[in-house]
């Protein structure tokens, strides 16, 4: 005879649907195939209920694969750093020994108006406190969106060399980076904001020097 699932494990399996648990993870938890699984819940649930629930277990399983993915990417930044940080050194301690030119700035003599201005200077990556989590825009590829600093009316009063700086840009609102979001393109949440600090010079030697929010430009 058949085995059926007990008026206990339908109970569970409801909750654990219902919390995002998707149909293979219950499959295995309680030894039944998933079209014994489906059935029950389409019947306890209703056909609308059942597809609801569907797509927010479809939208938790993808998110925490883009997580485990970014974490991945994370921890091989983290041993290509520690393999090159001697390299990495020596090179920059040969580079500015050997720029020996040197030309004296004659001291600006006038003063200035007092308007209230933005800072000239980006805030650098080791003096800033990142928050818990930050979203980016991402393709579909999950490629880095790239761009550069004239693209941002509010940082146009800056120098010509500054505004041909690549970007990245950073969200601390959701709603705002979907916002900004193509139909190409996806959001990602970043957990662990430390990487940032981590993969700066990975992301020097691609050409990013400064990251983007809405309230500050953070030079690498």
């Amino acid at each position: 005879m058949a085995k059926r699932l007990t008026q206990k494990q339908k109970q569970e399996i409801i909750r654990l649907f219902t919390s995002g648990i998707n149909i293979n993870d219950l499959s295995k938890q309680f030894d039944f195939n998933k079209s014994t699984i489906t059935r029950n819940l389409k019947k306890s649930l209703g056909e609308l209920k059942y597809q609801e629930f569907m797509q927010k277990s479809k939208y938790i399983h993808d998110e925490k694969q883009e997580i485990d993915k970014f974490e991945k990417n994370v921890s091989t930044i983290k041993k290509k750093i520690n393999n090159n940080k001697e390299n990495l050194k020596e090179k920059k301690e040969e580079e500015f020994f050997k720029s020996t030119e040197f030309q004296e700035i004659v001291p600006l003599n006038c003063d200035f108006e007092n308007l209230t201005q933005k800072d000239l200077t980006s805030v650098p990556i080791s003096e800033v406190d990142f928050p818990k989590i930050v979203f980016m825009i991402v393709d579909k590829k999950v490629e880095l969106e790239i761009k550069y600093l004239r693209d941002y009316p509010e940082w146009g009063f800056l120098s010509k060399d500054e505004l041909e700086r690549k970007t990245i840009e950073i969200y601390f609102d959701l709603k705002i980076a979907k916002g900004f979001c193509s139909k190409e393109q996806k959001v990602i949440k970043v957990p662990n904001t430390d990487v940032f600090k981590i993969v700066a010079p990975i992301l020097l030697s691609k050409g990013i020097s400064r990251i983007v929010s809405s309230n500050q430009l953070i030079s690498l």
